[in-house]
């Protein structure tokens, strides 16, 4: 019988953090250890690797997830041990995980079978600290607002026009929409305000984009709170709230590099979710793995028109990063799932329903292409795939002008990945990668909005009242037109629909909302009927989470 992901996590032979540092030529005195497994990289180190040359950069991405499971992670990790196991000097780069989705129902982020990242208890709960820091640098910038205000008010703030929210890191509906400073006059003025999840604060984009500390306290500096009655824009740096926000986050801002079940490096640092934010992990663990390794495999959350679209116009745009290769993960029970299969029936062999779902796996394909970067689809195995579904996958991806392998990689690790990186060792060395963002920065907002309606999700328009488009024209004559967009969309489908899954046409997108994230340095577009507070589900994984009579935690995941 076959060991479940935590019994293998569990049975892991780690080395210390210090070998997996010596790995990579850190010094021991530049690793602060969190326990024994775990450490953050020093900044000074990170400063002294400035005028080394960069590895190459892969990123790992999929296809638009559904129950059946993908495995995005677990491809990272497994390509990342693959390489290493072919002989190169390779690195992973992942995010952190949410406490919103492990009590929730996504589970953990850290891989599965025999490609882990471990502790992977410890990195589905607190790890090493970065998002309880966070949340209180997010919490405390919003105290003060409403502190300032209560004294006096000596920078005019609107109260009707705060923009900005509180966060917590869980999924709790009941805070999306609250009242506060209710009590009378000893405790401020009412007013509405509400909740996001950690994971969509600006300060977590910003210390996911930052590429220092100096940087992270001038874009903490730089978000917006509130607007004056005049409609002008009042700054965090205006009621002198950077210089404390950017001490919470001193240790948060280094890098935690952690170790594969094969005792490779992985750094796991920041972690938006990519259909509320951007969807990456952040630019120092990325910038700080290519002085470091030969060869980079990171991962963008959800599905390529979400974390991909993001990765490509966002992060590497900011942070100058330009992608040498790109893999898709896709699987053949996804592909049936696509197909219109329903998930208890995707046990039986239907090479017609593969077939049929593989449009979705097309359309991922063409749009990675429109950046200019190459593209190979990496099958991940389960054990019910037949040799003629698996076929009927290459055989598209073929089709596409791509190319499909098969990965086995959590059922044998690096064993079923050495295909994979064979390949994508020789996709780079083909030195065919060209990468170009989707639209230039001078582009209208509005227009870079249609821009990845059109391209991406192939919407015919985007549907925006003349308020939203009023705002959209008032950043632009404030200096910000030249911000990329991030969009907050459903996952599960191209659409605004999470039911609608394969390849759509004939839909638009409806923007409801848009944001000024003047800090990160991107405006959010909220669409259709996407949440930036997640709700629990009926039956939450909280309720099976617990400790064992051996004192281990069970149902995590």
């Amino acid at each position: 019988m076959s060991m479940s992901d935590i019994e293998i996590a569990r049975a892991a032979n780690k080395k210390p953090i210090q070998e997996i540092g010596a790995k990579l030529g850190i010094p021991s005195e530049h690793l602060l250890p969190y326990g024994h497994d775990k450490a953050k990289v020093s900044e000074a180190f990170i400063k002294s690797l400035a005028d080394r040359p960069d590895g190459k950069l892969i990123l790992v991405t999929a296809i638009n997830p559904t129950p059946a499971g993908e495995g995005k992670t677990t491809t990272t990790v497994g390509l990342g041990d693959g390489l290493n196991a072919i002989g190169k000097k390779a690195a992973i780069c992942i995010r952190e995980a949410s406490l919103g989705p492990c009590f929730g129902m996504k589970g953990g982020a850290a891989g599965g079978g025999y490609a882990q990242v471990v502790p992977m208890e410890d990195m589905n709960l607190h790890f090493t600290g970065d998002f309880h820091a966070i949340t209180s640098a997010h919490n405390l910038l919003a105290a003060l607002l409403d502190n300032h205000v209560y004294w006096g008010n000596e920078q005019e703030i609107d109260i009707r026009r705060v923009a900005y929210r509180r966060v917590m890191d869980m999924n709790d509906r009941a805070l999306r929409e609250i009242v506060c400073n209710l009590g009378g006059v000893a405790n401020g003025f009412p007013r509405e305000a509400g909740f996001d999840i950690t994971v969509a604060s600006e300060v977590m984009a910003i210390l996911c984009l930052a590429k220092d500390l100096a940087d992270l306290e001038k874009r903490l500096g730089d978000i917006i709170i509130a607007y004056r009655r005049d409609r002008s824009p009042v700054f965090a740096r205006d009621i002198k709230a950077d210089g404390a926000m950017t001490v919470l986050l001193q240790q948060a801002m280094q890098p935690n590099i952690v170790q594969t079940l094969e005792n490779n490096p992985a750094f796991v640092h920041g972690g938006p979710f990519a259909n509320i934010a951007h969807g990456c992990n952040s630019v120092v663990a990325t910038t700080t793995a290519l002085k470091l390794a030969d060869y980079v495999v990171t991962e963008a959350g959800f599905g390529a028109d979400l974390g991909a679209e993001k990765f490509l116009n966002i992060k590497c745009r900011k942070a100058g990063l330009s992608p040498n290769a790109v893999v898709i993960v896709a699987t053949v029970r996804a592909m049936k799932m696509n197909g219109g299969v329903k998930k208890d029936d995707l046990g039986a062999e239907n090479v017609a329903a593969v077939e049929a779902g593989c449009a979705n796996l097309g359309r991922h394909i063409e749009n990675i292409k429109k950046f200019g970067v190459p593209a190979v689809v990496a099958i991940n195995h389960f054990v019910t795939d037949t040799e003629a579904e698996v076929q009927a996958v290459k055989d598209y991806a073929a089709s596409q002008g791509s190319e499909a392998v098969l990965c086995m990689h959590w059922a044998k690790g690096s064993e079923g990945t050495r295909e994979l990186a064979h390949k994508v060792v020789e996709i780079i060395d083909a030195g065919k990668a060209n990468y170009a963002p989707l639209y230039p920065d001078e582009m209208g907002l509005f227009q870079k909005m249609e821009t990845i309606a059109k391209e991406i999700y192939r919407a015919d328009a985007v549907i925006a009242d003349s308020k939203i488009r009023q705002q959209l024209k008032d950043w632009e004559a404030q200096g910000y037109g030249n911000l990329p967009v991030c969009m907050a969309k459903t996952q599960y489908s191209f659409t605004t629909d999470p039911t609608r899954r394969g390849a759509p046409t004939g839909h638009s997108l409806p923007v409801r909302e848009v944001r000024l994230s003047a800090g990160a340095g991107f405006i959010v577009a909220v669409c259709g009927e996407i949440m930036t507070m997640p709700g629990l589900p009926r039956k939450p994984a909280a309720e099976s989470i617990c400790i064992n009579d051996a004192g281990e935690i069970d149902g995590l995941f």
